[in-house]
């Protein structure tokens, strides 16, 4: 061992300001094996992003109360923590190519329950 604990389940940054979304996708995700912090705006998720140095990937909604939306979460993600994946949602804006941050991927509301599960784990897959 090298002093570094391995995290056993991946962290998934959850913002979405949508209460009910917001469980049941994060029920969805916790029931696939990863731990799951949950933030209602771009603000919440930003300190999360600062204190936490274990999180690999950030779901967020395009639309969210506040000064920043997810949009601008995803970019400021890209910039200052390019290790970390991101997933964008959003059931009013469909991203036209190069509209999206670089290498981000794209779900449209309503997505079925696993649809982020499954975009998560083949990110994870592909970023081992």
């Amino acid at each position: 061992m090298n002093g570094h604990s391995i995290p056993s389940r991946p962290v998934v940054l959850l913002v979405e300001d949508e209460l009910f979304v917001r469980m049941a996708t994060a029920d969805a995700l916790m029931d696939a094996g990863f731990e799951v912090i949950e933030t209602a705006s771009a603000q919440a998720a930003q300190e999360a992003l600062k204190h936490r140095t274990d999180i690999r990937v950030v779901f967020t909604d395009v639309q969210m109360p506040g000064s920043m939306d997810g949009l601008e979460l995803a970019c400021l993600v890209r910039r200052e923590w390019p290790h970390i994946s991101v997933v964008i949602t959003s059931a009013h804006w469909h991203p036209e190519s190069g509209h999206l941050p670089e290498e981000a991927v794209f779900i449209a509301k309503p997505y079925g329950e696993q649809a982020p599960v499954k975009v998560i784990q083949s990110l994870l897959d592909y970023t081992r």
